[in-house]
């Protein structure tokens, strides 16, 4: 019986199992960790993808009932449980109703509750009136209820981390600056204008006929210190080239940045599946720790029946037990209570990743409904062939490659038009001014005082460093090439990535509904073993025996049903889309 008692000591307590899935690690599917992402990411800028570990925020009070929902992002459909709202810990006694300024109290008796009157000496009608008014004024409305923030379910945590968290929000200021970059590629054909506009002086005085004869002021004449009357010189130049015809290069850039939105946008995707992944484990990793607290709350009351019947023999002088049983069975409930803390950690830390990925305030409250992890209904996993259709279909680092792709062949097809020169209408003017020198008017007079030029014709423009165009090209063609060798690398990456993940949704299916049957077996059997014991047909050897497969039946059906939704959750993130109802 002892020795049996030792064993129940070291495996009953299968339930604390629950615990190590309650802490949040990014990227752990089912009961393993994902596959790296070195393999199935795109050779693309992509955004931080680890999570600092949260400070733990204060527990809310238990929210307003939330109706029925179905788990969002990656969940396949089904039956879901009906979730019950509340914060994870111990409910906390109602709030103190709010309290009117220390000037206005309650008149003991009085018929009309609520109406302030001063406690002073009995004043004038009016001025009792005015006092009274003034105290109804600043006194808090009673009747004014504060805002209640919604407890989170799984679908409104997922969706407000896809949309609030700080990576999303860097991914979408990446997507701008590729639209910026796109909508600069499609007006790389806007004449370039270059003007000048100046102002100086003083300019010594320059007069002559107007027909370039010779000077009229003996100012005029170079050579001496006399400058005349001096004035100011302004000028304004400008010139600009309009492409006509670039050999199909100005095209060949269009397409090149129209695929920056569309690598931008699948980045972003991916960071937002990554983060509703990282949403649902913070999420079914707080049901496992909350469901783990109320099988260990089962656990002690049983273990405190047993205690109190043990001592109750005790005392009787029964041979059915004996002193070493109680100190066993007060050992393996400190155990249990040391397992319990464990459990709350868990579930602080979860509520923290919670709070962080869903943007919660340091200061608001953290509130998440109560639901089973167990399904009412069997969900029909997709086979592993539609599973790898999707992620080919649907996988944003695929698209983010073949964009990348798309435009390394614009690129290399710039490179090789470079060759050729590019064609376009030229433009320019020269105009200027000068207040103390007289302006030629005969066309074949110098004069760079005021000038008035301007002209439009058609150019030519290229050039010959041919040797530095070959290794440009060259340079081109490698990144081409390095960048098709990595969507291979990619493709099997995924491939491999969500036939793990399969695999690991199937198997834990699998051990769900066997450990499910295990978990109903030991029950009828811990019921039938405590009957026994009390009515003294039965020894502390059976009854250890029950205990013991109860205890670890119970944490590995939870352990294993978290394996299941968190897996649901990594099934949709690989492949890409939502899982379809009836797959």
């Amino acid at each position: 019986m002892r020795r049996h008692l030792d064993h129940g000591v070291t495996v009953a307590l299968m339930l604390a199992a629950g615990v190590a899935g309650a802490q949040l690690t990014p990227g752990s599917v089912g009961t393993g960790s994902s596959p790296s992402s070195g393999t199935g990411s795109a050779p693309v800028p992509s955004t931080p993808g680890a999570t600092p570990a949260p400070e733990t925020p204060n527990q809310g009070t238990p929210g307003s009932d939330a109706p029925t929902t179905v788990p969002g992002t990656g969940a396949p459909g089904g039956t879901r449980p009906t979730p019950r709202v509340g914060t994870g810990g111990r409910d906390l006694p109602p709030s103190p109703p709010g309290i009117a300024p220390s000037s206005i109290e309650e008149t003991p008796g009085s018929s009309q509750p609520g109406r302030a009157i001063s406690p002073a000496p009995a004043l004038e009608p009016s001025a009792e009136a005015e006092q009274v008014k003034e105290g109804v004024t600043g006194a808090p409305d009673s009747e004014e209820k504060p805002a209640r923030r919604e407890p989170l379910t799984l679908a409104r945590l997922v969706a407000r981390a896809r949309e609030a968290d700080s990576r999303v929000e860097e991914a979408t200021a990446e997507l701008r600056k590729f639209q910026a970059l796109y909508q600069q590629a499609r007006w790389a054909w806007f004449p370039k204008f270059e003007i000048t506009v100046g102002a100086g002086g003083p300019t010594p005085e320059a007069r002559n006929d107007g027909l370039g004869g010779p000077p009229t002021t003996e100012a005029t004449y170079k050579g001496d210190l006399n400058f005349g009357r001096v004035g100011v010189t302004m000028f304004s130049t400008g010139n600009a080239v309009l492409p006509l015809y670039t050999f199909g290069k100005l095209t060949a850039l269009e397409k090149a940045g129209a695929q920056g939105p569309v690598l931008g946008a699948a980045l972003r995707e991916r960071t937002r599946n990554e983060v509703g992944f990282q949403a649902a484990q913070a999420y079914f990793g707080y049901q496992l720790a909350r469901n783990g607290l109320q099988q260990i709350e089962e656990v002690s009351k049983r273990l405190e029946d047993a205690g109190q019947r043990i001592e109750r023999l005790l005392k009787e002088d029964s041979a059915q037990v004996s002193a070493v049983d109680s100190y066993k069975v007060r050992f393996f409930r400190q155990i249990v209570e040391a397992r319990r803390a464990e459990a709350l950690q868990g579930r602080q830390f979860a509520l923290a990743a919670i709070g962080l990925l869903a943007n919660v305030g340091p200061e608001d409250a953290v509130t998440v409904v109560d639901e089973d992890l167990e399904l009412e209904e069997d969900v029909p996993v997709p086979s592993l062939e539609q599973a790898l259709v999707r992620a080919e279909q649907s996988r944003p680092e695929l698209t983010a490659v073949a964009a990348g792709i798309a435009a390394r062949e614009q690129e290399v097809f710039i490179r090789e038009r470079s060759y050729y020169p590019d064609l376009g209408l030229a433009g320019f003017y020269d105009v200027r001014f000068t207040t103390s020198t007289t302006r030629q008017r005969t066309p074949f007079a110098f004069d760079p005082y005021n000038d008035r030029t301007g002209g439009v014709g058609l150019v030519m423009r290229g050039t010959f460093d041919i040797p530095i165009k070959d290794a440009q090209l060259e340079q081109a063609r490698a990144e081409l090439d390095k960048l098709r060798a990595q969507e291979k690398q990619i493709r099997a990456g995924i491939r491999l990535e969500v036939s793990k993940v399969h695999g690991e949704l199937v198997a834990a299916w699998s051990r769900a509904r066997a450990f499910g049957e295990a978990e109903r077996s030991a029950r009828r059997w811990v019921t039938a073993a405590f009957t026994a014991f009390d009515l003294g047909t039965g020894d502390t050897r059976d009854l250890v025996d029950a205990f013991t497969a109860y205890a670890q039946a119970s944490g590995d059906k939870g352990k294993s049903w978290h394996d299941v939704r968190v897996g649901m959750a990594a099934l949709a993130r690989v492949t890409g889309a939502p899982l379809a109802p009836g797959e």
